[in-house]
């Protein structure tokens, strides 16, 4: 989040639009200097101003080597583990990446030590049942594809998630 582009090949960070296109919302009703605030100024970890040259859309985003964009999920959807800022979305999609794992969400709760902890849902697909050695499967998973200190501490077996319209 330094408000820079990314020339790289492969690179991660906020997904950010420099033109406009057709249908983009142009203002919120009574409020243009809002919009303006909301969706056209980025803020670095200080809150101070880096940017206000693009439409800053919330997700993050990454290129990989070949040149296509994958959405890593909300950037406002953070979690502060042990002085770690990680995306839920992103340990979900490490869930997602197991074998049993039909649906995951994530969500950060008090840890007197760390912070926040991670607190997982998990619905497992037809064929699996809950079980401890599952449970350490996507715990190892996680750890795995992010790192040690995104381990969760709870996996909470769940029938299923609620869904939004959006």
């Amino acid at each position: 989040g330094d408000g820079r582009e990314m020339a790289e090949t492969e690179a991660s960070g906020y997904l950010a639009m420099k033109q406009a296109w057709p249908g983009q919302m142009r203002t919120l009703f009574g409020d243009h200097a809002r919009f303006e605030r909301t969706y056209f100024h980025l803020y670095n970890a200080e809150n101070k101003l880096i940017s206000d040259q693009y439409y800053v859309t919330g997700d993050g985003c990454r290129r990989d080597k070949d040149g296509y964009y994958w959405l890593t999920g909300r950037v406002d959807d953070v979690i502060n583990v042990s002085g770690h800022r990680i995306g839920t979305a992103e340990v979900e999609s490490a869930l997602g990446g197991h074998a049993a794992c039909a649906e995951a969400a994530v969500v950060g709760y008090p840890h007197e030590i760390k912070g926040e902890g991670i607190y997982c849902y998990v619905v497992l697909k037809d064929g699996f049942d809950p079980s401890p050695a599952i449970r350490a499967e996507l715990k190892a998973q996680v750890r795995g594809v992010i790192g040690a200190f995104a381990t969760p501490d709870a996996v909470h077996f769940a029938p299923g998630l609620p869904k939004t319209r959006s």
